[in-house]
């Protein structure tokens, strides 16, 4: 099983710092378009933050020599920090303007960002506000397909959708790592499909122990440190 603390070098389940606490950190911006008047939905902006993780850690200029990959590394070696801030209107415009790749979903616009050391965030990503993000689901969200990889939430934990955002993008990053490079491909090129719901109260215990990939939280916000937010199903790791 994968699991793995999110950020923080105090994390209960490293007690001495490590490398990747030592290094320098890096944080991934994320930022979901809210407009006042078409908010998206909970479950949806939830998707398309995974699905968003996903596109940056599989585009070309992540590898290699590209433009973002020695950003991406020095991510990588430290803890994997993930930020969602909001924006709307010029605000949404101001950060379209700046290098990075928007996802869509069906209600919902996520920009993902190449990583930022964890204090220097752009002016522009810096003043948009991360605390509070919250969302509903304005229709009744269909249960998850087997078939397709479904990030099962905590359902003992009161998330922020902002907070929930990060953990799914965590939970998606941690499935992508576990994956064969022809597992990796196949699902890059169906878009990534995924589904994110919260797991009954009486299965959750059983994700937690079936050995699929396990985030486990620092606790900087919100949660308790330790906590297990994320399980990440996907059918090639089962």
């Amino acid at each position: 099983m994968s699991t793995y603390p999110s950020s923080a070098a105090d994390s209960p389940f490293r007690p001495d710092p490590s490398d990747r606490d030592t290094a320098p950190q890096f944080v991934l911006p994320l930022v979901v378009r809210i407009e006042r008047a078409a908010p998206p939905a909970r479950t949806d902006a939830l998707e398309t933050a995974a699905r968003a993780v996903l596109v940056m850690l599989a585009d070309e200029r992540s590898a290699g020599e590209g433009d973002w990959a020695q950003a991406m590394r020095d991510w990588q070696d430290g803890r994997i920090r993930k930020v969602v801030r909001r924006a709307r209107g010029a605000e949404w415009r101001r950060a379209e303007a700046l290098p990075g790749i928007t996802v869509t979903g069906k209600s919902a616009e996520v920009r993902v960002f190449p990583p930022v050391p964890l204090d220097g965030w752009p002016k522009a990503l810096a003043r948009l506000q991360v605390s509070g993000t919250d969302l509903d689901d304005p229709e009744p969200v269909p249960s998850a397909d087997p078939g397709v990889p479904t990030l099962w939430l905590n359902p003992e934990l009161g998330m922020s959708a902002g907070k929930a955002m990060a953990q799914a993008g965590h939970g998606a990053q941690l499935a992508w790592w576990e994956l064969s490079p022809e597992a990796r491909r196949a699902w890059q090129d169906t878009g990534f499909p995924l589904s994110v719901r919260t797991a009954s109260p009486s299965r959750w215990p059983a994700l937690t122990a079936s050995g699929l990939p396990m985030v486990r939280d620092a606790g900087f916000t919100e949660i308790a440190p330790g906590s297990c937010t994320v399980v990440a199903d996907h059918p090639a790791l089962r």
